[in-house]
């Protein structure tokens, strides 16, 4: 249970700084990719151990995640945010200036601590602080920027490594996050946590208890394979644009990719949609839309047909996330924190 000030919050400011926190702290996770030669020559290392630069900040990512959830149940969401966003933005500038590889994978976990701090975090803190009618629009805008930034970090990465070298990269992020920070202390409301009368430890203990509501089972399930879907859909599009009868180039492909970003835009009217046909009509059309769009573009052979049934599918995406996302934290009652890191979980481990 939460009490809040007396103060009224301030929700479009709020949303908005939630939204550019999220996207640019998630760049941190796919900023590698485009990098991995660079890392190779400028560390004198292999490919593999070059890999290794984002799975440690994945597999850090994911398993904090899961632990975060019972803590801030517990002792609340605004310890984390800000601590989360403060570690990244120390370490962040910290690696600009690192040339030794263990050093540097070092500094990568660290990150991704301060990372997951912040991202998943922030749509509980979302489901807490805004009132209904706020709160989809809210969390849809903020999911909108999770998938952008995986598409806007490689095309960032890729220019100013080529231009200024891949320092440049985190110092220029590091000086955001040194900005997000400022702005979150300032501007994000405190949501004061009334003192639990059990432990942390039987937060962790009552996490089996979110398996057993059919409810929350469901849409752990969706999460997980929509964005399965989505991930699967990316990884094949290249090969499946690049062979015949395509015959594609990388930078035609590149811009296919990024023309599914178009069906984003869908998430602003998220809340829109749902009042005018209802949240759970709203989710299975998307669904239906989405699961037809991906069959299309398998069975279409005109480029023109490909694209435009990749921005539906985008489109469905885009909507289905943040009601799944509202769902969860409704039926998860005083665990909303638990099943929404839980959430984002599956979403990264698909």
């Amino acid at each position: 249970m939460t009490t809040r000030k007396f103060r009224q919050p301030r929700y479009s400011l709020i949303t908005f700084l939630l939204t550019i926190s999220g996207l640019f702290i998630l760049m941190c996770m796919y900023i590698p990719i485009p990098l991995t030669n660079s890392f190779i020559n400028f560390f004198s290392i292999s490919e593999t151990q070059a890999i290794w630069i984002g799975s440690s900040f994945s597999l850090c990512y994911g398993i904090c995640c899961l632990i975060y959830g019972p803590y801030s149940d517990h002792y609340g969401r605004n310890i984390f945010l800000i601590s989360g966003i403060i570690v990244l933005c120390i370490i962040t500038f910290i690696i600009s200036f690192v040339d030794h590889y263990p050093t540097f994978i070092v500094l990568r976990i660290l990150q991704a601590i301060g990372a997951a701090a912040f991202v998943p975090i922030s749509l509980v803190y979302v489901a807490e602080l805004f009132p209904p009618e706020k709160r989809l629009t809210a969390i849809g805008f903020i999911t909108s920027g999770f998938l952008v930034a995986s598409v806007l970090s490689q095309i960032f990465a890729t220019l100013v490594d080529y231009y200024l070298g891949w320092q440049a990269i985190f110092l220029i992020l590091g000086i955001i996050y040194f900005v997000l920070t400022i702005t979150s202390i300032t501007y994000l409301p405190i949501i004061k946590k009334i003192k639990h009368k059990k432990s942390i430890f039987s937060k962790f203990s009552e996490i089996k208890l979110l398996f057993r509501r059919k409810e929350l089972l469901f849409s752990f399930s969706i999460t997980f394979l929509l964005l399965f879907s989505l991930i699967g859909m990316y990884t094949i599009l290249g090969k499946y644009l690049s062979s015949s009868p395509f015959n594609f180039s990388e930078d035609s492909i590149l811009l296919v990719r990024s023309s599914g970003l178009i069906g984003i835009v869908v998430t602003f009217f998220t809340s829109l949609i749902t009042k005018r046909f209802g949240v759970y009509q709203t989710f299975r059309i998307s669904l239906v839309f989405s699961s037809l769009a991906l069959l299309l573009m398998g069975l279409s052979s005109i480029p023109t047909f490909v694209t435009i049934f990749s921005i539906i599918f985008i489109a469905g995406i885009a909507l289905l996330v943040p009601i799944n996302i509202m769902l969860i934290s409704y039926h998860a009652g005083d665990q909303k924190g638990t099943a929404v890191l839980f959430s984002i979980y599956f979403i990264y481990w698909s």
